[in-house]
């Protein structure tokens, strides 16, 4: 049997009680930050992936969630939120939701470029700014390497026009680690974006070392191995040294995993509902694993 997320917080397992009688609101000055390499701007080491669930909204029914979602996520303090063209419905959401709320200011927008040719690159552009409804994209980043040289020369052009803030490149991929690596020491960039997780570490082998020695944000994607890591701990309880570093909930145990990494900028998890979204940013708050328990959890998670 397979369990989820959704089957794991149903169940109460592994899940101190204590993230359910936390305020819908907190602090949004608690919310740990991490700047940007090549500027210096920080962002909140949380933030929302629009992958899957914002992917197929049809009704307001389906929009309804989300709209509060994105709500209390910035009253929360958030800010980074994350899509794609390729990602159905989803940048259209984002940027309806975001105008309605009338929160595009308090948002650090990052979608993707996935075309080939220069003209299918701009017109793409042109169709995200569209969606998103704003005149600027905060990040835009070539999407799995997709004609990544004429996509990067593109993207340089929009960003000295002011259109977009940073330029970068994703992948989710192990077999293109090696590929992204080799972009990433030709290529000047602000951000990168890889999948990365307690239980998918390939990308520290290379990739998160160079991104800090070539002073590059990075964004992660996939935080969850793909589900495998909730399906891993079913019916077990966090241990007791989770506590350490004020850990209540699996879900923040993998985030801060990630986010204790030092060349972590923000992980990205999707998020479509508020009780995953108070427990993601519990992540964000309080102590972060040191070197040493960080191997403790790899440890522990190997052994699983």
């Amino acid at each position: 049997m397979q369990w989820n997320r959704r089957e794991l917080l149903k169940a109460g397992i592994g899940v101190s009680a204590s993230i359910f009688l936390l305020p819908a609101i907190a602090p949004a000055d608690s919310l740990i930050r991490r700047k940007i390499p090549s500027t210096g701007e920080s962002l909140p080491v949380i933030g929302i992936g629009t992958a899957r669930r914002y992917a197929t909204v049809a009704t307001e029914a389906d929009r309804a969630p989300l709209k509060e979602v994105l709500r209390q996520f910035v009253e929360m303090g958030g800010n980074v939120i994350d899509t794609a063209p390729s990602y159905g419905t989803a940048e259209t959401v984002v940027g309806d939701l975001a105008a309605e709320l009338k929160i595009r200011e308090s948002l650090f927008m990052a979608t993707k470029l996935g075309a080939r040719g220069r003209d299918a690159g701009v017109q793409q552009l042109e169709q995200s700014l569209k969606r998103l409804r704003s005149p600027m994209i905060d990040l835009v980043a070539v999407h799995n390497l997709q004609d990544a040289q004429t996509q990067l020369g593109t993207l340089r052009q929009w960003k000295q026009a002011g259109r977009i803030r940073y330029v970068g490149i994703t992948t989710s991929f192990e077999r293109q680690h090696q590929e992204f690596e080799q972009t990433m020491k030709a290529e000047a960039l602000d951000f990168i974006q890889v999948d990365y997780a307690l239980d998918n570490r390939k990308a520290d082998r290379r990739i998160l070392p160079l991104a800090a020695d070539r002073g590059t944000g990075v964004m992660i994607n996939l935080p969850f191995g793909r589900g495998r890591l909730f399906t891993a701990v079913q019916g077990k309880s966090l241990p007791p040294w989770a506590g350490e570093f004020d850990c209540a909930s699996w879900a923040q145990f993998f985030l801060k995993y990630i986010v204790s990494h030092p060349a972590v900028t923000c992980a990205v998890p999707g998020t479509a509902k508020v009780e995953y979204l108070v427990d993601n940013l519990g992540a964000a708050r309080g102590r972060l694993p040191d070197a040493a328990t960080r191997r403790r959890m790899e440890r522990f998670i190997d052994g699983l």
